[in-house]
């Protein structure tokens, strides 16, 4: 069975809102968008390439399929990351869009958590990748499906922002798997449900 696992840029206080850049999610007003820059540095990057590399699908959200549609696509072709998300298999779930193009892309407009639990069965030595996709992510934990959670907290406190462990998302007991800090001081820690193995 594949896992399912949750990749996501945090800040200190929990906020995962815009990391790449000002114009990516300005809801509510939100005014700090591309605060994950700040601290990007080689070791980072290299963590990242990595659990790409080892994903064998992307689980994504509208609005994150819709920017990384718009980006990767046409990125640099000596880009490793891009050559993979590109190529790799993508579940995209949306109740609004009607079609997805980026190459390689299925459209999941119903029955999620079972569909979800489904690709889960798959055969692969990967796993399935959710990076951003708050609300994705949010349903897919309260309904018990997510594996692991690789979370890289930056140092940086922002004081608004949507979060991924908002309100209704837990309780949920975790243990730490796995620690490494980049030189730019972010941590990335790895936890699994403290009942899965």
């Amino acid at each position: 069975m594949k896992k399912l696992v949750i990749g996501e840029f945090l800040t200190l206080d929990g906020v995962m809102q815009a990391p790449g850049s000002p114009q990516e999610d300005t809801e509510g007003g939100f005014k700090y968008g591309g605060w994950q820059m700040l601290y990007h540095d080689a070791e980072g990057g290299q963590i990242i390439g990595e659990l790409i590399a080892a994903a064998d699908a992307l689980l994504l959200g509208r609005a994150t399929y819709q920017i990384f549609a718009a980006y990767w696509p046409n990125a640099p072709k000596d880009n490793p990351i891009g050559d993979k998300l590109n190529s790799m298999p993508k579940f995209v779930v949306s109740t609004t869009l009607e079609k997805v193009e980026w190459n390689n892309s299925t459209l999941i407009k119903k029955n999620v958590e079972e569909e979800v639990a489904n690709l889960k069965q798959k055969p692969g030595s990967g796993f399935l990748y959710i990076i951003g996709s708050g609300k994705l992510a949010q349903s897919l934990m309260k309904a018990g499906l997510v594996d692991e959670y690789v979370l890289l907290i930056h140092p940086l406190i922002l004081g608004s922002g949507k979060r991924l462990f908002d309100n209704g998302v837990g309780p949920m007991y975790l243990k730490l798997v796995d620690t490494k800090t980049t030189g730019s001081g972010v941590v990335i820690l790895t936890y699994r449900p403290a009942d899965k193995k």
